[in-house]
């Protein structure tokens, strides 16, 4: 495969986890509240990382893209004890949209590409 070319990728493996959140409370509450949620979750086995992004122009929406190793890490993290009460208070200030995700085709940039 030549550099650049997407690359289709069969089942299993790593998992993007993707949350569209409405929040309907201030924007510095509803981001503390997240950053612990946050904290938690990079404490668990197979989290990878994760990205909060705000809509460019709705204030009131944000989307969480989240990387886990596999789909059992994920479903690991949300059983543990200590999840509920940590996205209680979440809920509180938001409502969302969640759906887990399997990469299927991956782009990368070129070599020859400037930034």
């Amino acid at each position: 495969m030549l550099e650049g070319q997407p690359r289709v990728r069969e089942g299993g493996g790593d998992v993007t986890f993707v949350n569209r959140f409405t929040t309907h409370a201030p924007d510095d509450e509803f981001e503390r509240v997240f950053a612990e949620v946050c904290e938690f979750m990079a404490r668990q086995a197979g989290f990878l990382g994760n990205t909060l992004l705000k809509h460019a122009e709705d204030e009131h929406s944000y989307i969480n893209i989240a990387r886990w190793r596999d789909i059992e890490c994920f479903h690991k993290a949300l059983a543990h004890p200590e999840f509920e009460p940590h996205v209680a208070r979440l809920r509180t200030l938001s409502t969302s949209e969640p759906h887990l995700y399997r990469p299927r085709l991956v782009v990368s940039a070129g070599r020859g590409e400037q930034r």
